[in-house]
């Protein structure tokens, strides 16, 4: 199944399925994540869909809101794809390279993003892995059985920012600065593995599958739980294929007016135009 956060008219949000290529159907739930949080959410999805109480919303009215728009955790790791580790000029790592996000940096599928105080603003599709039940000191299989479903997200990078220090923290964690949906696939539909695109106004600059992560879905599960909790609705992005703008020669970065496509065959499609002011505010 399909499953998708909706902006509702009195600006709240609630969960809903895709019904096909045309609708959405209204789930009893705000958002994904607090789906996800009930032990039953399958259940509660397969009742909903039996249900004549559940309003259905055309796919051309709906308007997408970050999928996960409360996620307690969004871990990141760096460095997944053996050509972007190179382009980076580093080795093969032994163990995840990893950093945080808040959910103040998620974004909708088709949201603008606004960037104020960087001119370095660089792209990194990538896919992004749904935590789907409980998870602390897992095992692989363990992990993998917890997950409930994969989205796409861009991790866009402020690399001015990101450079400042050896932390890659600042850079990273811009509010309203990443782009995930624009739903969630469940991982008994969603196939093993996920060729990964990105484009800049319509041209590829970014391709890559998944099958060639150092570290898959359920390997990174199983190491952030080894140190952290993992719970429904959290999430975790695998890192970005070779083709970054900062690996090119001469580098290159988005600039304002640009577009950004983020596209998972399979799961579906970000695109995000992006306002970018790059004036760095005075206490910068």
């Amino acid at each position: 199944m399909k499953l998708a956060t909706l902006r509702t008219a009195n600006g709240g949000t609630t969960a809903a399925l895709a019904t096909g290529a045309d609708s959405y159907l209204t789930l009893p739930a705000t958002d994904v994540g607090a789906l996800l949080a009930q032990s039953e959410w399958r259940i509660v999805v397969t009742e909903a869909a039996a249900s004549k109480e559940q309003r259905v919303i055309a796919a051309g009215e709906a308007v997408l809101a970050p999928l996960l728009p409360r996620a307690g955790k969004v871990i990141c790791c760096g460095l997944n794809y053996g050509d972007h580790i190179q382009e980076m000029g580093r080795d093969l790592p032994e163990y995840p390279t990893l950093f945080a996000k808040y959910a103040d940096t998620l974004v909708g599928a088709n949201d603008a993003v606004e960037v104020q105080g960087s001119d370095r603003v660089d792209w990194e599709a990538e896919l992004a892995v749904v935590v789907g039940s409980e998870l602390y000191r897992a095992d692989e299989d363990q992990a993998r059985a917890a997950i409930a479903g994969y989205t796409v997200a861009n991790d866009v990078s402020m690399r001015d920012w990101q450079s400042r220090t050896l932390q890659w923290f600042q850079g990273k964690a811009w509010d309203g600065s990443t782009p995930v949906g624009p739903v969630m696939v469940t991982a008994d539909e969603a196939g093993e593995h996920f060729e990964v695109r990105g484009y800049v106004n319509g041209e590829l600059v970014q391709q890559g599958n998944t099958s060639t992560l150092v570290f898959g879905p359920a390997q990174l599960l199983s190491y952030i739980s080894q140190f952290t909790v993992l719970r429904p609705g959290d999430l975790v992005l695998t890192g970005t294929p070779g083709g970054v703008g900062m690996g090119m020669t001469p580098p290159r970065f988005l600039k304002d007016g640009d577009v950004l496509t983020t596209e998972i065959d399979g799961i579906g499609r970000l695109e995000n135009q992006f306002r970018i002011h790059a004036s760095v505010p005075a206490n910068a």
